[in-house]
């Protein structure tokens, strides 16, 4: 189990969540089916399918969470269909135009009926609860997605006070800087990639991938008003991912060196083998995060 995208939050004031509270929290929110007439279900689950009693996964003073999501699918190319062979059959019995509200009604009915028969898509999304350092990492790369594991968190708890992190200085000015001045903050190192963006009001993006990044073409867009908004990185030799100008990271993964670690740490148990990746991906978080701030001269002081 490893992260792939990170949004992480802060909390704004000092908590102490326990396994126990946080199981007692979601039993009410567990996910369940959906019934027939329903589009969609969203509740907790199991972080792993092997924990068939709990769902919340504790390691290391670390809290894994993770939702479970069933959409119904309803394809709109049918549904439209029948729309309008049912509009087409009232109006030539009942010699009458069918206007916008009664469609719509119509619509809503033929969904209905249609959701018995539909296909169910799942997905789940998972989080990471750090209390003891202040910060909650969603493995999203969609702050929708991210918000709504946070919502029914906070639905669950009664409260949850984060935020997103704010810092002092603007993460696409200073990486700008970064590939025009080589001076990259200890232990971070970029990569041949990053995205550019015109920031006139154009919208020009500029794409790179496999290139040195601090080359006289990458200067000359930079000088002509162009920022840095996505950026590769390596991290102590630990970490490799995509920061976005919002400090979302995305293809999030272990170097080779951190991997074969990993490998050596895994056992044949499977929650065993969860517990090692989860205290290590709690361990390196606690790491990264705090630099990842300090780099862009800190979090504004609240």
């Amino acid at each position: 189990m490893w992260f792939k995208n990170i949004i992480f939050y802060r909390f704004t004031e000092k908590v102490n969540y326990s396994a126990e509270q946080l199981e007692s929290a979601f039993a009410e929110h567990s996910f369940t089916p959906c019934k027939s007439q329903e589009l969609s279900r969203y509740g907790w689950t199991a972080p792993h399918p092997n924990m068939l009693e709990s769902q919340v996964f504790c390691s290391g003073g670390a809290f894994l969470i993770t939702t479970k999501k069933e959409t119904k699918l309803v394809p709109s190319s049918v549904v439209n269909q029948q729309l309008n062979d049912k509009v087409a059959l009232i109006e030539k019995q009942e010699m009458r135009k069918i206007y916008k509200k009664e469609k719509l009604n119509l619509k809503d009915e033929i969904v209905l009926d249609l959701l018995p028969r539909a296909f169910s898509k799942y997905s789940h999304t998972s989080a990471l609860i750090v209390p003891q350092h202040g910060f909650i990492a969603v493995d999203s790369s969609s702050y929708t997605k991210a918000e709504e594991l946070l919502s029914l968190l906070r639905h669950s708890l009664d409260t949850l006070p984060i935020t997103l992190p704010d810092v002092n200085h603007s993460p696409g000015v200073m990486m700008s800087q970064w590939l025009c001045q080589e001076n990259l903050v200890p232990a971070f190192k970029c990569l041949q990639e990053c995205e550019l963006k015109d920031q006139s009001g154009e919208g020009a993006t500029i794409k790179v991938k496999g290139q040195d990044l601090q080359c006289d073409e990458i200067t000359m867009h930079l000088d002509s008003g162009k920022q840095v908004s996505k950026l590769a990185l390596e991290w102590d030799e630990t970490l490799s991912f995509i920061l976005n100008e919002d400090l979302s990271i995305k293809r999030f993964k272990p170097t080779d060196q951190l991997s074969t670690e990993l490998n050596e740490e895994n056992s044949e148990d499977p929650l065993a083998r969860l517990d090692a990746d989860t205290s290590r991906l709690s361990l390196e978080l606690q790491r990264l995060l705090p630099q990842l701030l300090e780099a862009f001269g800190g979090e504004v002081k609240r």
